[in-house]
């Protein structure tokens, strides 16, 4: 099937067959990343640029790699070296990167709904690599590539998410993506950290983390965003890795085979014990190493590239 979309701003605009091209895509992708020269001419001519208003390690060095390993010309852009620090605004900052010819913007910003603002003005296609507390659907799509690769299917799996979820776009755009699939999704975390309403979406909502934890595929943990709360949610972090933290004790709760996954970065001996991130049933590192596998897929897909192939053919 064709990939329809100039734009990847949410997984919520997005239908199980696209999810399901995608993590495909990027499933004969990876095996560029095992040659001795990981570069494939795929995107050559094609300029992207990442644009990164809010810090960023693994999804900016990976939205880098996979355009480089595609061919495509890859520019780095960040906050502190924008014009925005000298009051430009966000849509003249576009509109000037719009005048160079760029083919795609990959954008971080604080703001939910800062991608979208630039889909609906500029002619380039937008990736959202985060936008506020509202989605991150590069990082959902890596998840379940994961998942996927581990546990052989996402359908009929129970996935436990476990942290801050009012203010995590990760957990928001992964609820959307596993239950787009058929999963079972469990959210927990503290009363003032999910959001009314969270039900709606199609998950169950546990207050207590064993319960959560209980008879789980998959464990996800979430840290705690401080940089998006107004105020203190919860009495001290002490407190939190008492009631909310993945133990080794707690895991045991899970599935003998359940897998245990982070978006990143980890606050070890808070959302996570360092004995569950290092042990045997932790996948954090395939997380990272998937990320570049499906970034090299979103920006192959939006290129048109699936196009090229099949009018080839």
């Amino acid at each position: 099937m064709a990939f329809n979309h100039k734009h990847i701003l949410g997984i919520e605009q997005l239908s199980p067959e696209d999810i399901t091209l995608i993590l495909d895509t990027a499933e004969s992708f990876k095996e560029i990343s095992l040659r001795p020269i990981k570069k494939v001419p795929t995107l050559r001519g094609k300029t992207v640029i990442n644009v990164f208003f809010e810090a960023s390690t693994r999804t900016r060095t990976s939205f880098e790699i996979a355009g480089k390993r595609l061919s495509a010309d890859t520019v780095n852009i960040s906050a502190s070296t924008s014009a925005v620090v000298k009051g430009e605004t966000l849509e003249d900052t576009a509109k000037n990167l719009e005048a160079m010819k760029p083919d795609i913007i990959v954008m971080r910003h604080s703001c939910s709904g800062a991608p979208h603002y630039l889909a609906e003005r500029c002619n380039f296609s937008v990736i959202n690599a985060g936008d506020g507390a509202h989605e991150h659907p590069s990082q959902a799509l890596l998840d379940i590539l994961t998942m996927r690769q581990e546990k052989g299917r996402i359908e009929g799996l129970i996935v436990a998410i476990i942290g801050d979820i009012t203010h995590s776009r990760v957990a928001r755009s992964n609820v959307y993506a596993l239950v787009k699939l058929g999963a079972q999704v469990r959210l927990c975390g503290p009363g003032t950290m999910l959001p009314p309403g969270i039900e709606r979406l199609g998950a169950k909502v546990f207050n207590r983390i064993e319960d959560a934890v209980s008879g789980a595929d998959v464990v996800m943990t979430l840290r705690i965003q401080q940089e998006r709360q107004g105020k203190t949610m919860l009495p001290s972090l002490r407190e939190y890795a008492m009631f909310y933290g993945l133990n080794a004790e707690r895991l045991k709760l899970a599935k003998p085979d359940a897998i245990v996954m982070h978006p990143g970065p980890m606050n070890r001996g808070v959302e996570i014990s360092s004995s569950v991130a290092d042990g045997p049933q932790n996948v954090i590192l395939e997380q990272v190493e998937n990320g570049v596998a499906i970034r090299m897929a979103l920006l192959y897909l939006i290129s048109g590239g699936d196009k090229l192939e099949q009018s080839a053919q």
